[in-house]
This record gives C-alpha cells, sequence and structure tokens, in this order.
C-alpha cells in the first residue's frame, strides 16, 4: 500500500492495475491454504498440546512448554487406568527385583478427539502441499519478474533505525485514509512480505518434512538438523504463529486503509 498521488488523474488513461494477475492468483490461494493449516493444525495441536525440544516427546517426557488448548496439556491428561494381566513376568520376561507381579494396564484419553482427528492431519497435509506450490510459484516468478527485488526486498535505508521509525510513528499520520492499493511498500510492510514470503513460509515448509516420518527415514538430516523432530515440531509452532499474528495485522492494516478499495484490488484489478 502506498501515499495516493494527490495530482489529477487523467480520465482518458487506462488504469494500471494495483496487482498483477499472478500475484492476486498466489494471493487467495495462499490465504486459502493459510486458513485451511490454522483450522486443521489447532486439532492437530488439540490431541497433544505440549511442545518439546529435541528427539523424544511424550507424556513421560518434561514438556518444553504446555498450551492449555485442551485438557491434555498437562500431566495425567488419562482416564483411570485398568488392569487387564498381573502375570509376574512381562511380555519381554522382564520382572521386578523383588518379584512382585507386573501389571499390564490399559488407560484412554480424558479428551474425545485422540485419535479421532484423522481429517484434520489430512487437511492438513493437503493444505499444506497447496502453500507449498503457490509459495515457490510466487517466489520464483517473483524473482525471475523483479517482484520480488524490486517491491518487496527491503534496501540498507529501509532498514535503518530511523526509517522504520518514522514509517511506524509518522507514516499513518502523513498517510492518513489516503491509502492506495500495491507498491510502493513503505520500510515495515517490506520487511514484513519479505520474511513471511521469503524467510517464515520456507522455514515452515522444511520444519513440517522434518515432523514425516516417511520423509526422515529417507532423508534424515530434516530432522537432526533441528535437533530432532520434536524440535522441528516447535519450531514449525512458533513459525505458524508469527504467519497468524502476520495475516491478523494484515487485516487490520487493510481494513484501516480502505478494505473494499483494497480488497477490489486484490481481486478485479482497480
Amino acid at each position: 500500500m502506498r501515499r495516493v498521488d494527490t495530482r489529477p488523474l487523467d480520465p482518458t488513461s487506462p488504469q494500471r492495475p494495483a496487482h498483477a494477475r499472478w500475484v492476486r492468483l498466489c494471493h487467495w490461494l495462499l490465504a486459502a491454504s493459510v486458513l485451511a493449516l490454522s483450522v486443521s493444525g489447532f486439532v492437530v495441536l488439540m490431541a497433544h498440546p505440549r511442545l518439546y525440544w529435541g528427539e523424544a516427546g511424550n507424556d513421560l517426557t518434561p514438556a518444553l512448554l504446555e498450551l492449555p488448548v485442551s485438557r491434555n496439556y498437562r500431566h495425567g491428561g488419562w482416564e483411570q487406568t485398568v488392569v487387564f494381566s498381573d502375570a509376574r513376568t512381562a511380555a519381554d520376561g522382564s520382572a521386578h527385583g523383588d518379584g512382585t507381579p507386573r501389571p499390564i494396564v490399559s488407560a484412554s484419553r480424558t479428551y474425545a478427539i485422540f485419535n479421532e482427528n484423522g481429517w484434520g492431519r489430512s487437511l492438513h497435509f493437503l493444505a499444506a502441499w497447496v502453500l507449498v506450490a503457490t509459495g515457490a510459484a510466487y517466489a520464483l516468478a517473483g524473482v525471475l519478474g523483479g517482484h520480488a527485488t524490486r517491491d518487496l526486498m527491503p534496501r540498507a535505508r529501509d532498514l535503518a533505525p530511523a526509517a522504520l521509525w518514522h514509517d511506524l510513528v509518522a507514516g499513518p499520520a502523513e498517510r492518513g485514509g489516503a491509502v492506495a492499493a500495491g507498491p510502493p511498500y513503505g520500510a515495515l510492510q517490506k520487511c514484513a512480505y519479505f520474511g513471511i514470503a521469503f524467510l517464515v513460509l520456507p522455514l515452515l515448509a522444511i520444519t513440517g518434512l522434518a515432523m514425516s516420518p516417511a520423509v526422515t527415514a529417507a532423508y534424515p538430516f530434516i530432522a537432526s538438523v533441528w535437533g530432532g523432530s520434536q524440535s522441528a515440531r516447535t519450531v514449525h509452532f512458533f513459525a505458524f504463529a508469527v504467519v497468524v499474528a502476520f495475516a491478523l495485522g494484515h487485516l487490520l492494516m487493510t481494513a484501516r486503509a480502505g478494505f473494499w478499495r483494497q480488497l477490489r484490488a486484490l481481486t478485479f484489478g482497480p
């Protein structure tokens, strides 16, 4: 978004679209995939809302962070156990040193969605590949067409503290409500758009692959580079939290700049 040019417009001159057609298409495909990933990812997370660091993570492992989004986030999230065998030896032939029975028990989760979130996992997997394919197409077209370097990549002057502070504090006051759609973007917008498109989304894709047993069985380095699949899961969560925060902020700024004008520019053009 940019400040509106106050010079009078020639009504006979054709008005160029604020966003190229391929940018608009990628924008809505990415928006749909992020929405699907948010819903399905939350459903998957509710089954085990605990984050770990390293290779292993389960109810018997101390959690790095417990997220209170379901009754499963604390230790003890099991119904009363039921003993169905009190043999003195376990299945592997081992026994307690004092010869006391080693009961074999069964237990159920207290949260009903456990092992019933297959639809969420399937949707998450499908939406992730839509995100990856669309993001790769956007990045490739942006680099080849110059959109990434011309409109999104911050320059050294954009990263100067004075420029960032001016864009944060003085920029909105100068622009007021007269904001048009499309580039050129401000310093903070460039940092946000470039960071999400070329840093955070690729990080999401890589850490997502690091949680796939099929992928890590063939390419174990994808998980080991993070210190384990559970570490990748933790990084994946925080990266997606950044994406959600960006999306909410993006919607808020779009509404402030003229929601319907911005929406029209991203759908049918000018």
